[in-house]
């Protein structure tokens, strides 16, 4: 199960009303998390390393679009405060 971290464009996500979805905030910490449905998220602030049960870690901040598929199970360690837009299904 991959995560997909890219760059969008701004017209990229006025398409996808990224602007519109909701925020999300998180304090630096560490935690494990599953996802029911797929997200998508766009950081707007902070530093963060997901680590995969298969022991896959990937990297993302400020300025990525981020992209989780339904199934994965996953610990989040979040380097500095994270501020995102996001969206389930």
């Amino acid at each position: 199960m991959d995560i997909k971290v890219s760059k969008m464009t701004k017209d990229e996500m006025t398409k996808k009303g990224v602007n519109k979805w909701p925020i999300w905030e998180k304090e630096v910490s560490v935690f494990d998390w599953q996802y029911n449905c797929p997200e998508e998220c766009y950081i707007l602030e902070g530093d963060v390393e997901v680590t995969t049960k298969d022991g896959a870690t990937v990297k993302f901040g400020t300025g990525d679009f981020v992209s989780f598929p339904r199934g994965l199970s996953c610990t989040w360690n979040i380097n500095k405060p994270v501020r995102k837009h996001y969206h389930f299904g």
